[in-house]
């Protein structure tokens, strides 16, 4: 199934909702430390509900690291200045869906790596900053999921 790569997450609730995100589609969830929250806290455990046991969550202490067990699939990284839209990738199930910190995003080194596949915005009115993070994965995981016809459902 598809991988979910969030690059120092800073907001529990948003990867714990993630987690259930995961749990409920079968996507794998990555997470690239430093994480802006301990793996205990009651956000994040409040906002993956009981999903926990059942999402497959791995945990790296850095990109390099994520990026070695996450190989050989493409890398696809979100962003506002993306250059293809979402809806116009062919998503494969090992393909790995990256996302940026809430407050900043990606940075500038990661979205020029030649590592990556492409770089993929989500449309946004405009004048619009960003998306939430874990909605922003929800939309891109389920068009990924739908791709496939929902295998597994």
């Amino acid at each position: 199934m598809f991988r979910i790569l969030f690059v120092t997450p800073e907001i529990p609730g948003n990867t714990g909702n993630a987690i259930r995100l995961a749990a409920v589609t079968g996507a794998e969830l990555h997470l690239v430390e430093p994480l802006g929250f301990d793996l205990s806290d009651a956000k994040l455990r409040r906002a993956g509900l009981d999903y926990h046991d059942l999402a497959d969550v791995h945990i790296h202490p850095d990109l390099d690291s994520a990026w070695q067990a996450l190989a050989p699939g493409r890398i696809f990284a979100f962003t506002a200045e993306g250059e293809t839209t979402y809806t116009d990738i062919g998503y494969r199930p090992s393909d790995v869906l990256m996302f940026g910190r809430e407050s900043v995003g990606l940075s500038p080194e990661i979205k020029t790596d030649p590592r990556l596949e492409a770089r993929v915005r989500l449309p946004m009115l405009a004048s619009r900053r960003s998306l939430n993070l874990a909605n922003s994965a929800s939309i891109v995981v389920y068009e990924a999921w739908r791709q496939q016809g929902f295998a597994g459902a």
